[in-house]
């Protein structure tokens, strides 16, 4: 069965006002307009279209008939909840350093924040469900921009021996800051202690200023010093055009979102990416990560467990971050798809939540097979695309999106367009 959805964007303050709305072919809003979402979650269930619609949203759908909707062998693995989310991401301005729990990490938090009487809308809950929250982004716009995961610790000496450096060469030079930040990354256990003493610091300021004893308000002041001296240095024309010119600006990006945030100074610790159209970032549980500007496609598990970690106003839990996190320096974690048929690239993560089937087609090819092993959602960003499945099918012009039931089995694409296809993997 194929039935059409719709959703209307999430206004986010770091949305685009306009990348959506010119990527779907719709009027803007006004505002901004940060995520699209297609699929079950009840923070922003699809509307299902149509007078024989089997219900108002795909939600109640899947809560009426999981058989049907889902299918046995997706409920058998994930239970009786479509469990990815698809998402058209468009960010302005930097999103939160965040990460995600592993599967048993979000069981045993969910469980334990449950057991303590958290409300689950309170703001300092952790633990919104039971579930991980991997994520994969694949860039749309000619740039999509992130930070992804810690850097190599060459990379991290060469950054703050460019730092060094424009100090020295200053006006009025003030290396102390500089060398506290290196004494304790280099330290037995240096990434972790390094970040929980950014992290913390704030913390203490934005929590527990009135009690704070003469220790926490020395190391505030340390980390207020350091940031405002990383961004002094960042400003420079010694670094605006070196080596990693790239970094410090990003540096400046986020001061301007994030004034005085210890997140600027961990910017510096991650990989800084550049995403070309069709590449992808694919973010397992414990990897660091921001999006920091442009238009994507993103899929991920449907869970709302976000463990942030600066460049936000929300509550920061920094001992249930340290415990999270993956403080394993690694390489940028592109994903590489497969490319089963001309024009059709597949996005397979490690997890069985999700797989992105990415299609571009012109006139005269020929029908573009695509395997699916259970409910999928399709999105058409171009053109005019027919689906053909088991039972039925559905026409997809750009803009529209349609759910589409196990029973359907592999699909046939014809057609001139692009189209975009989560399932479960």
């Amino acid at each position: 069965m194929f039935v059409a959805i719709t959703s209307s964007p999430r206004d986010y303050a770091w949305g685009s006002t306009s990348a959506i709305a010119g990527l779907l072919g719709r009027r803007p809003s006004g505002r901004p307009e940060a995520e699209l979402w297609l699929g079950a979650h009840p923070g922003s269930p699809s509307l299902l279209l149509g007078e024989d619609a089997p219900a108002a949203t795909l939600a109640d759908w899947v809560a009426a008939d999981p058989a049907a909707v889902l299918g046995a062998d997706a409920i058998a693995e994930h239970g009786p909840r479509l469990p990815f989310l698809l998402k058209v991401l468009a960010a302005a301005a930097p999103l939160s350093l965040q990460a995600h729990p592993s599967p048993a990490q979000a069981l045993a938090g969910f469980a334990r924040e449950n057991a303590a009487g958290i409300a689950l809308d309170a703001p300092e809950r952790n633990y919104k469900d039971a579930f991980h929250k991997p994520e994969l982004i694949v860039a749309l716009s000619e740039r999509f921009e992130a930070l992804c995961g810690f850097r190599a610790p060459a990379e991290v000496r060469a950054i703050l021996a460019a730092l060094r450096a424009a100090d020295a060469e200053s006006a009025a030079p003030d290396p102390a800051p500089l060398q506290g930040l290196e004494a304790r990354l280099s330290g037995p256990d240096g990434l972790r202690d390094t970040v929980q003493w950014l992290l913390r610091a704030d913390a203490d300021d934005a929590d527990d200023a009135d009690d704070a004893d003469d220790a926490d308000d020395a190391e505030a002041g340390e980390v207020a010093r350091l940031v405002e001296r990383v961004l002094a240095l960042a400003a420079s024309d010694t670094l605006a055009g070196g080596e990693f010119a790239r970094e410090f600006a990003t540096v400046r990006g986020v001061a301007d979102a994030y004034p005085g945030d210890p997140g600027i100074v961990l910017t510096l610790l991650l990989n800084r990416v550049t995403l070309r159209p069709g590449e992808a970032l694919y973010l397992p549980a414990g990897n660091i990560h921001a999006y920091l500007d442009g238009l994507g496609i993103e899929l991920m598990a449907a869970s709302d467990n976000v463990l942030r970690g600066g460049l936000t106003p929300k509550h920061i839990d920094v001992d249930e971050l340290l415990d999270v996190l993956s403080f394993k320096p690694v390489p940028v974690p592109l994903m590489v798809p497969e490319n089963p048929h001309p024009g059709a690239l597949v996005y397979r993560p490690d997890v069985a939540d999700f797989v992105l089937h990415s299609i571009e087609r012109s006139e005269g090819q020929e029908p573009t097979p695509v395997a699916l092993a259970g409910p999928a959602i399709a999105l058409c960003t171009a053109g005019r695309l027919q689906l053909t499945g088991a039972h039925g099918g559905a026409t997809l012009e750009r803009g529209e999106s349609c759910f589409i039931t196990p029973d359907e089995g592999d699909l046939r694409v014809d057609g001139a367009g692009t189209l975009f296809i989560a399932t479960v993997g």
